[in-house]
């Protein structure tokens, strides 16, 4: 299908603008030039706090879709935003993070991981993982329910959610109802159809070996399965998956070769390509209508997850 004329006209803008490309630039200097996002629906509640991790204290934003009444618990999600284990940030997807609370009716712990090159690989994977646990230890404080927390990311995010699921499936638990994996890097290859087909389209494969450049050390094997999570030997006891990708997307090989992985393993998935959209179609659902057609396939298929 062709390129979706929103993404058309946003990557036009993006050109006239002249910025340097982005692997060009320091973690740092991409940061500080990333601009606010236009803010979301509202919610009940918002609060910033910290809670425990094994490296110190790790921030979540926590969002409430409404008033819950006594003896009443919402079910939990938990949220890991994008942008290459490197940039990114819970206020740059704070926008997703409301439209998912409202639309799933279930509160949405976002996590602010810890950034490469700073804190490389795995403090990400430390502080996601912590998080999680928290989530569902911590749940009758926050009002949700422990036996209905499902785990959630975009893009670099989504990386983290399938390792943090194999995780909690080898250490035994908690477990997750369900697990959602918007647009995921999934392996470190970068050899797929997708990554010589999508040179252009907002994430690059440049991009992407920047990002990767940043996040694992030197002498690291990238193979890993909680680096690459499809090379993990065995998928099976993971939980229900539902598996989003963009046709013009570097990433979208992957994302599909793992939710065909998954199957195979006899896990419930289910997944979908959308057409003529490019990367961050979902997390800009305000701008790409394909995009909020996506949120609310994924919130449908978390109520579903939350209603078993």
């Amino acid at each position: 299908m062709a390129l979706d004329p929103v993404a058309e006209q946003m990557l036009a803008q993006m050109a006239a603008m002249g910025a340097p490309p982005m692997h060009t630039l320091t973690p740092q200097q991409v940061r500080a030039a990333r601009v606010p996002q236009l803010p979301g629906p509202d919610v009940h509640r918002v609060e910033d706090m910290e809670v425990a991790g094994p490296e110190g204290p790790i921030p979540v934003r926590i969002y409430w879709p409404r008033e819950v009444t006594e003896g009443e618990t919402l079910p939990g999600l938990l949220w890991f935003h994008g942008g290459g284990w490197v940039i990114g940030s819970v206020e740059g997807e704070d926008a997703t993070a409301r439209r998912l609370a409202l639309m799933a009716d279930c509160v949405v712990v976002s996590v602010e991981y810890r950034l490469a090159p700073e804190h490389p690989y795995p403090a990400a994977i430390t502080d996601a993982y912590a998080a999680a646990v928290w989530t569902v230890q911590n749940a009758p404080r926050i009002g949700v329910d422990p036996a209905r927390v499902a785990i959630a990311g975009y893009s670099a995010g989504a990386n983290l959610t399938a390792v943090i699921a194999q995780q909690l499936r080898d250490r035994g638990g908690p477990t997750m109802v369900h697990q959602l994996l918007v647009n995921p890097v999934t392996d470190y290859a970068m050899d797929t159809s997708s990554y010589a087909e999508n040179d252009r389209y907002l994430l690059t494969p440049t991009m992407m070996k920047w990002f990767f450049d940043y996040y694992v050390p030197d002498g690291v094997d990238r193979a890993r399965p909680d680096i690459s999570p499809l090379r993990a030997t065995d998928l099976s006891g993971l939980p229900p998956a539902t598996v989003f990708t963009a046709e013009y997307d570097p990433l979208r090989d992957e994302g599909v070769a793992y939710a065909e992985a998954l199957r195979a393993a006899g896990v419930p998935v289910e997944a979908k390509t959308y057409p003529g959209q490019i990367h961050t179609f979902f997390v800009n659902a305000h701008l790409f209508p394909e995009g909020m057609k996506a949120v609310e396939h994924a919130t449908a298929r978390l109520k579903q997850a939350f209603a078993h």
